[in-house]
Protein backbone atom coordinates (compact mmCIF):
# COMPACT_ATOMS: atom_id res chain seq x y z
CA UNK A 1 0.00 0.00 0.00
CA UNK A 2 1.21 3.19 -1.01
CA UNK A 3 1.47 6.24 1.49
CA UNK A 4 1.21 9.97 1.32
CA UNK A 5 2.22 13.03 2.78
CA UNK A 6 -1.30 14.31 4.82
CA UNK A 7 0.21 17.98 3.85
CA UNK A 8 -1.69 21.01 4.33
CA UNK A 9 -3.64 22.30 1.44
CA UNK A 10 -4.44 25.82 0.91
CA UNK A 11 -7.58 24.65 -1.15
CA UNK A 12 -9.27 21.93 0.29
CA UNK A 13 -11.06 19.46 -2.54
CA UNK A 14 -8.96 21.14 -5.11
CA UNK A 15 -6.69 19.82 -7.47
CA UNK A 16 -3.67 22.35 -7.68
CA UNK A 17 -1.48 23.57 -5.27
CA UNK A 18 -1.48 26.87 -6.70
CA UNK A 19 -2.58 29.28 -9.14
CA UNK A 20 0.39 30.29 -11.34
CA UNK A 21 -0.19 32.91 -14.00
CA UNK A 22 -0.83 31.61 -17.34
CA UNK A 23 2.12 31.57 -20.04
CA UNK A 24 1.06 34.79 -21.63
CA UNK A 25 0.60 37.13 -18.99
CA UNK A 26 3.07 40.09 -19.33
CA UNK A 27 3.09 40.11 -15.80
CA UNK A 28 4.02 37.61 -13.23
CA UNK A 29 3.14 37.11 -9.75
CA UNK A 30 4.95 35.25 -6.95
CA UNK A 31 3.73 34.71 -3.38
CA UNK A 32 5.66 36.06 -0.50
CA UNK A 33 5.13 35.18 3.02
CA UNK A 34 5.15 38.48 4.54
CA UNK A 35 3.97 37.05 8.12
CA UNK A 36 0.07 38.95 8.19
CA UNK A 37 -2.08 36.18 6.77
CA UNK A 38 -2.13 32.28 6.34
CA UNK A 39 -3.14 30.18 3.86
CA UNK A 40 -5.97 28.82 6.23
CA UNK A 41 -7.47 32.32 7.04
CA UNK A 42 -8.56 32.25 2.90
CA UNK A 43 -12.00 30.93 2.25
CA UNK A 44 -12.47 28.18 0.36
CA UNK A 45 -12.86 28.69 -3.24
CA UNK A 46 -16.14 28.28 -5.23
CA UNK A 47 -16.49 27.17 -8.60
CA UNK A 48 -18.59 29.68 -11.02
CA UNK A 49 -19.63 28.69 -14.45
CA UNK A 50 -19.96 31.45 -17.01
CA UNK A 51 -21.72 31.08 -20.44
CA UNK A 52 -19.31 30.36 -23.55
CA UNK A 53 -21.00 32.27 -26.52
CA UNK A 54 -19.35 29.94 -29.08
CA UNK A 55 -20.57 29.95 -32.59
CA UNK A 56 -20.24 26.38 -33.56
CA UNK A 57 -19.47 23.41 -31.04
CA UNK A 58 -17.60 20.78 -33.65
CA UNK A 59 -13.87 20.99 -32.94
CA UNK A 60 -12.29 19.67 -35.87
CA UNK A 61 -8.24 18.08 -36.19
CA UNK A 62 -5.51 16.22 -38.37
CA UNK A 63 -3.87 15.35 -35.71
CA UNK A 64 -1.81 11.97 -36.18
CA UNK A 65 -1.68 11.61 -32.97
CA UNK A 66 -5.48 11.77 -32.53
CA UNK A 67 -8.26 8.81 -33.73
CA UNK A 68 -10.44 10.86 -34.51
CA UNK A 69 -11.29 14.05 -36.66
CA UNK A 70 -14.33 16.23 -34.33
CA UNK A 71 -14.92 16.30 -31.28
CA UNK A 72 -17.07 18.66 -28.72
CA UNK A 73 -16.14 19.97 -25.31
CA UNK A 74 -19.35 21.49 -23.63
CA UNK A 75 -17.24 23.18 -20.76
CA UNK A 76 -13.94 24.82 -20.48
CA UNK A 77 -12.25 23.94 -17.31
CA UNK A 78 -13.18 21.15 -15.16
CA UNK A 79 -14.28 21.10 -11.69
CA UNK A 80 -12.49 17.21 -11.32
CA UNK A 81 -9.43 19.74 -10.82
CA UNK A 82 -7.24 16.15 -11.70
CA UNK A 83 -3.65 17.86 -11.07
CA UNK A 84 -2.47 15.85 -14.42
CA UNK A 85 -4.94 17.27 -17.23
CA UNK A 86 -3.20 18.09 -20.40
CA UNK A 87 -5.74 20.55 -20.78
CA UNK A 88 -5.05 23.17 -18.35
CA UNK A 89 -3.22 25.15 -20.43
CA UNK A 90 -5.37 25.47 -22.56
CA UNK A 91 -7.22 28.37 -19.65
CA UNK A 92 -4.20 30.37 -20.54
CA UNK A 93 -5.72 31.74 -23.54
CA UNK A 94 -8.06 32.63 -21.53
CA UNK A 95 -5.88 34.79 -19.46
CA UNK A 96 -6.67 32.60 -17.11
CA UNK A 97 -4.02 30.26 -14.70
CA UNK A 98 -4.52 26.77 -15.74
CA UNK A 99 -4.38 26.24 -12.20
CA UNK A 100 -6.95 26.66 -9.46
CA UNK A 101 -8.45 28.96 -11.87
CA UNK A 102 -8.94 25.80 -14.71
CA UNK A 103 -10.84 24.10 -11.93
CA UNK A 104 -13.00 27.08 -10.60
CA UNK A 105 -14.03 29.42 -13.20
CA UNK A 106 -15.82 27.07 -15.70
CA UNK A 107 -17.40 28.15 -19.41
CA UNK A 108 -19.73 26.36 -20.44
CA UNK A 109 -21.22 26.16 -23.98
CA UNK A 110 -25.89 26.89 -23.14
CA UNK A 111 -26.78 26.78 -26.75
CA UNK A 112 -24.09 23.13 -27.58
CA UNK A 113 -27.52 21.12 -28.54
CA UNK A 114 -29.39 24.02 -31.10
CA UNK A 115 -25.62 24.71 -32.65
CA UNK A 116 -25.03 21.24 -33.28
CA UNK A 117 -28.53 20.59 -35.16
CA UNK A 118 -28.20 23.66 -37.06
CA UNK A 119 -23.99 22.13 -38.25
CA UNK A 120 -25.05 18.25 -38.23
CA UNK A 121 -28.06 20.14 -41.14
CA UNK A 122 -24.68 21.51 -43.15
CA UNK A 123 -25.37 20.65 -46.46
CA UNK A 124 -21.46 19.48 -46.57
CA UNK A 125 -21.30 17.91 -43.45
CA UNK A 126 -20.25 14.26 -43.62
CA UNK A 127 -20.98 11.61 -41.03
CA UNK A 128 -18.13 10.15 -38.70
CA UNK A 129 -18.61 9.52 -35.34
CA UNK A 130 -18.06 12.40 -32.55
CA UNK A 131 -15.82 12.58 -29.67
CA UNK A 132 -16.77 14.04 -26.12
CA UNK A 133 -14.72 13.94 -22.76
CA UNK A 134 -11.25 13.97 -24.58
CA UNK A 135 -10.43 17.26 -23.41
CA UNK A 136 -12.68 18.52 -20.49
CA UNK A 137 -14.95 15.75 -19.02
CA UNK A 138 -18.56 16.08 -19.96
CA UNK A 139 -20.14 15.06 -16.96
CA UNK A 140 -18.24 16.90 -14.47
CA UNK A 141 -20.59 18.09 -11.39
CA UNK A 142 -21.46 21.19 -13.12
CA UNK A 143 -23.22 19.32 -16.10
CA UNK A 144 -25.78 18.25 -13.34
CA UNK A 145 -27.49 21.28 -13.25
CA UNK A 146 -26.61 22.84 -16.78
CA UNK A 147 -27.34 19.81 -18.46
CA UNK A 148 -25.79 20.77 -21.87
CA UNK A 149 -24.50 16.58 -22.42
CA UNK A 150 -27.82 15.95 -22.29
CA UNK A 151 -29.11 18.21 -24.66
CA UNK A 152 -25.95 16.71 -27.52
CA UNK A 153 -27.18 12.97 -26.94
CA UNK A 154 -30.67 13.86 -27.90
CA UNK A 155 -29.18 15.59 -31.00
CA UNK A 156 -27.27 13.13 -31.88
CA UNK A 157 -29.76 10.57 -31.31
CA UNK A 158 -32.37 12.39 -33.60
CA UNK A 159 -29.75 12.70 -36.05
CA UNK A 160 -28.76 8.58 -35.53
CA UNK A 161 -25.33 10.39 -35.57
CA UNK A 162 -22.36 8.27 -33.65
CA UNK A 163 -20.60 9.53 -30.60
CA UNK A 164 -17.48 8.44 -28.06
CA UNK A 165 -17.59 9.26 -24.82
CA UNK A 166 -15.07 9.47 -22.25
CA UNK A 167 -15.70 10.19 -18.52
CA UNK A 168 -14.47 9.38 -15.09
CA UNK A 169 -18.05 10.24 -13.84
CA UNK A 170 -21.11 8.04 -12.42
CA UNK A 171 -23.54 11.09 -13.83
CA UNK A 172 -23.34 9.61 -16.94
CA UNK A 173 -25.80 6.95 -15.93
CA UNK A 174 -28.46 10.13 -15.52
CA UNK A 175 -28.39 9.15 -19.96
CA UNK A 176 -28.41 6.14 -19.79
CA UNK A 177 -31.97 5.67 -21.55
CA UNK A 178 -30.91 7.86 -24.55
CA UNK A 179 -27.20 5.67 -24.53
CA UNK A 180 -29.02 2.72 -24.55
CA UNK A 181 -31.41 3.82 -27.66
CA UNK A 182 -27.77 4.68 -29.42
CA UNK A 183 -26.48 1.38 -28.82
CA UNK A 184 -29.46 -0.59 -29.79
CA UNK A 185 -28.62 0.98 -33.48
CA UNK A 186 -24.40 0.51 -33.08
CA UNK A 187 -24.13 4.69 -32.23
CA UNK A 188 -22.39 4.90 -29.18
CA UNK A 189 -19.26 3.30 -26.88
CA UNK A 190 -18.55 4.88 -23.83
CA UNK A 191 -15.02 4.93 -22.04
CA UNK A 192 -14.38 5.11 -18.42
CA UNK A 193 -10.79 6.71 -17.02
CA UNK A 194 -9.45 5.33 -13.80
CA UNK A 195 -5.76 6.02 -13.04
CA UNK A 196 -5.60 3.99 -9.52
CA UNK A 197 -7.93 1.82 -7.87
CA UNK A 198 -6.55 3.53 -4.42
CA UNK A 199 -9.11 5.74 -2.97
CA UNK A 200 -7.04 7.59 -1.13
CA UNK A 201 -4.44 8.54 -3.79
CA UNK A 202 -7.20 8.93 -6.16
CA UNK A 203 -8.55 12.19 -4.02
CA UNK A 204 -5.46 13.71 -4.19
CA UNK A 205 -4.67 13.29 -7.85
CA UNK A 206 -8.03 13.82 -9.36
CA UNK A 207 -9.92 15.59 -5.77
CA UNK A 208 -13.46 15.81 -7.87
CA UNK A 209 -13.97 13.22 -10.01
CA UNK A 210 -16.04 9.98 -9.32
CA UNK A 211 -14.33 7.05 -6.59
CA UNK A 212 -12.34 4.44 -8.29
CA UNK A 213 -15.20 1.89 -7.04
CA UNK A 214 -18.36 4.38 -8.47
CA UNK A 215 -16.58 4.04 -11.70
CA UNK A 216 -15.97 0.25 -11.63
CA UNK A 217 -19.90 -0.01 -10.52
CA UNK A 218 -20.62 2.66 -13.57
CA UNK A 219 -18.94 0.58 -16.11
CA UNK A 220 -20.84 -2.38 -14.54
CA UNK A 221 -24.43 -0.75 -15.15
CA UNK A 222 -23.80 0.50 -18.66
CA UNK A 223 -22.57 -2.75 -19.54
CA UNK A 224 -25.68 -4.25 -18.02
CA UNK A 225 -28.05 -2.01 -20.05
CA UNK A 226 -26.19 -3.07 -23.29
CA UNK A 227 -23.64 -0.29 -23.81
CA UNK A 228 -20.40 -1.11 -25.15
CA UNK A 229 -17.85 -0.26 -22.69
CA UNK A 230 -14.22 0.27 -22.54
CA UNK A 231 -11.31 1.15 -19.82
CA UNK A 232 -8.55 4.07 -20.33
CA UNK A 233 -5.69 3.77 -17.66
CA UNK A 234 -5.14 6.74 -18.25
CA UNK A 235 -2.83 8.47 -16.93
CA UNK A 236 -0.32 5.92 -16.27
CA UNK A 237 2.14 7.69 -14.09
CA UNK A 238 5.37 5.93 -13.89
CA UNK A 239 6.88 5.14 -10.02
CA UNK A 240 3.16 5.82 -8.64
CA UNK A 241 0.55 4.23 -10.44
CA UNK A 242 2.14 2.40 -13.12
CA UNK A 243 2.32 -1.09 -11.00
CA UNK A 244 -1.69 -0.96 -10.83
CA UNK A 245 -1.74 -1.31 -14.56
CA UNK A 246 -3.03 -5.24 -14.41
CA UNK A 247 -5.33 -4.93 -11.69
CA UNK A 248 -7.28 -2.22 -13.17
CA UNK A 249 -7.53 -4.31 -16.38
CA UNK A 250 -8.97 -6.93 -14.46
CA UNK A 251 -10.85 -5.05 -12.00
CA UNK A 252 -12.77 -3.10 -15.26
CA UNK A 253 -13.08 -6.87 -17.01
CA UNK A 254 -15.25 -7.93 -14.16
CA UNK A 255 -17.35 -5.13 -14.19
CA UNK A 256 -18.04 -5.49 -18.24
CA UNK A 257 -15.59 -3.74 -19.92
CA UNK A 258 -14.52 -5.40 -23.19
CA UNK A 259 -11.61 -2.74 -24.55
CA UNK A 260 -9.18 -0.85 -23.23
CA UNK A 261 -6.19 1.33 -23.68
CA UNK A 262 -3.64 3.16 -21.52
CA UNK A 263 -2.05 6.44 -21.92
CA UNK A 264 1.06 7.81 -20.25
CA UNK A 265 1.24 10.88 -18.49
CA UNK A 266 1.71 14.14 -20.40
CA UNK A 267 2.92 17.58 -18.86
CA UNK A 268 2.16 20.19 -21.06
CA UNK A 269 3.13 23.71 -20.08
CA UNK A 270 2.48 24.69 -17.23
CA UNK A 271 1.13 21.48 -15.95
CA UNK A 272 4.25 20.27 -15.78
CA UNK A 273 5.64 22.99 -13.20
CA UNK A 274 1.88 22.18 -11.25
CA UNK A 275 2.47 18.21 -10.97
CA UNK A 276 6.11 18.56 -9.65
CA UNK A 277 4.51 20.63 -6.81
CA UNK A 278 1.49 18.14 -6.57
CA UNK A 279 4.50 15.36 -5.63
CA UNK A 280 6.81 17.64 -3.39
CA UNK A 281 3.35 18.21 -1.67
CA UNK A 282 1.77 14.61 -1.36
CA UNK A 283 4.74 12.07 -2.28
CA UNK A 284 7.70 13.85 -1.45
CA UNK A 285 9.78 10.44 -0.99
CA UNK A 286 8.62 9.92 -4.95
CA UNK A 287 9.19 12.99 -6.47
CA UNK A 288 12.60 12.19 -7.88
CA UNK A 289 12.14 8.91 -9.39
CA UNK A 290 8.41 9.32 -11.14
CA UNK A 291 9.92 12.41 -12.75
CA UNK A 292 13.25 10.33 -13.66
CA UNK A 293 11.31 8.00 -15.16
CA UNK A 294 8.71 10.31 -16.94
CA UNK A 295 11.67 11.51 -18.44
CA UNK A 296 12.85 8.51 -19.72
CA UNK A 297 9.97 7.93 -21.61
CA UNK A 298 9.99 11.02 -22.88
CA UNK A 299 13.54 11.95 -24.79
CA UNK A 300 14.94 13.19 -21.33
CA UNK A 301 11.93 15.91 -21.31
CA UNK A 302 8.94 15.73 -19.14
CA UNK A 303 6.80 16.55 -22.44
CA UNK A 304 7.59 15.67 -25.78
CA UNK A 305 4.48 18.43 -27.95
CA UNK A 306 5.75 17.00 -31.30
CA UNK A 307 2.68 15.96 -33.37
CA UNK A 308 3.08 12.03 -34.21
CA UNK A 309 5.24 12.09 -30.76
CA UNK A 310 2.94 13.75 -28.16
CA UNK A 311 0.83 10.56 -26.95
CA UNK A 312 3.92 8.23 -27.88
CA UNK A 313 6.53 6.93 -25.60
CA UNK A 314 10.08 5.42 -25.94
CA UNK A 315 13.05 4.07 -24.10
CA UNK A 316 12.67 0.27 -22.51
CA UNK A 317 10.70 1.41 -19.59
CA UNK A 318 8.04 2.89 -21.81
CA UNK A 319 8.43 -0.47 -23.65
CA UNK A 320 7.91 -2.43 -20.34
CA UNK A 321 4.66 -0.70 -19.60
CA UNK A 322 3.35 -1.77 -23.78
CA UNK A 323 4.38 -5.36 -23.10
CA UNK A 324 2.07 -5.66 -19.94
CA UNK A 325 -0.82 -4.02 -21.23
CA UNK A 326 -0.44 -5.93 -24.52
CA UNK A 327 -0.21 -9.49 -22.36
CA UNK A 328 -2.56 -8.43 -19.64
CA UNK A 329 -5.17 -7.56 -22.38
CA UNK A 330 -4.63 -10.88 -24.19
CA UNK A 331 -4.87 -13.13 -21.15
CA UNK A 332 -8.32 -11.09 -20.07
CA UNK A 333 -9.70 -11.38 -23.33
CA UNK A 334 -9.92 -7.73 -24.15
CA UNK A 335 -11.09 -6.64 -28.08
CA UNK A 336 -10.93 -3.77 -29.85
CA UNK A 337 -13.49 -0.89 -29.38
CA UNK A 338 -17.15 -1.76 -31.54
CA UNK A 339 -17.16 0.05 -35.17
CA UNK A 340 -19.81 2.37 -35.00
CA UNK A 341 -22.33 2.77 -38.06
CA UNK A 342 -22.41 5.76 -39.76
CA UNK A 343 -24.89 4.83 -42.66
CA UNK A 344 -27.79 5.96 -40.72
CA UNK A 345 -27.35 9.09 -40.74
CA UNK A 346 -30.15 11.31 -41.22
CA UNK A 347 -31.79 14.96 -40.88
CA UNK A 348 -34.62 14.81 -38.88
CA UNK A 349 -37.87 17.25 -39.76
CA UNK A 350 -37.70 20.24 -37.86
CA UNK A 351 -41.00 21.96 -36.00
CA UNK A 352 -43.30 23.15 -39.07
CA UNK A 353 -41.03 21.20 -42.02
CA UNK A 354 -43.43 19.65 -44.40
CA UNK A 355 -43.43 15.89 -44.17
CA UNK A 356 -42.24 14.01 -47.63
CA UNK A 357 -45.31 11.92 -49.25
CA UNK A 358 -43.06 8.39 -50.05
CA UNK A 359 -41.25 9.09 -45.99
Amino acid sequence: MLSFAMADHPQAHRGAPSNPDGRFERHCREEVDDGWWRDDDLPPLKTTLEPDRARSVITRNQSPDIPFDRSINPYRGCEHGCIYCYARPTHAYLGLSPGLDFETRLFAKPEAGALLDQELRHPGYRCQPIAIGTNTDPYQPVERQAAIMRAILTVLAAFAHPVTITTKSALILRDRDILTDLARRRLVSVTVSITTLDRDLARRLEPRAAVPAARLATLQALAEAGIPVAVNVAPVIPGLTDPELETILEAAVKHGATAASWLLLRLPYEVGDLFTDWLALHAPHRRDRVLSLLRQCRGGRLNDPRFGHRFAAQGPFAAMLRDRFRIASRKLGLADRPILRTDLFRLPPRPGDQLSLFG
